[in-house]
């Protein structure tokens, strides 16, 4: 049964930093690439940044990139989100998003190419 469960969700200023944590189970982790995914209320999922199963390839959001990186350990079974320089408009549930194969070539946010999201965890940008 695969699982995704996100932590590292919080109150923090404008210009602070975050980093989130993705811990998945029920799939070998390495053969599949994953995303970050970002939700607020009456607005539809937002890609923020994807990352392939081997952890050779990124890509980001225009509106994160410079201030977010996503990575992986493909040995501790962990996905990682940091985020720096952090804005209001940043304020979202954060979800983590298991892709159906270990590459995607294209539109890396379309959702029919994942199978699997978590609960998300609640990141607020206020002062």
């Amino acid at each position: 049964q695969v699982q995704l469960v996100e932590s590292g969700g919080a109150v923090v200023q404008p210009g602070g930093s975050l980093r989130l944590s993705c811990a998945p189970s029920g799939f070998t982790f390495s053969n599949y690439a994953m995303s970050w995914v970002r939700q607020t209320p009456g607005k539809e999922l937002e890609l923020v940044a994807y990352i392939n199963g081997g952890g050779a390839y990124s890509t980001y959001a225009d509106s994160v990139k410079g201030r977010f990186t996503i990575s992986r350990d493909n040995r501790e079974n962990m996905l990682y989100l940091q985020m720096d320089t952090l804005e209001p408009d940043d304020t979202a549930v954060y979800k983590c998003a298991k892709a159906k194969w270990a590459f995607i070539l294209l539109n890396h946010g379309d959702t029919s190419n994942y199978d699997a999201w978590g609960r998300g965890t609640q990141v607020t940008v206020s002062s």
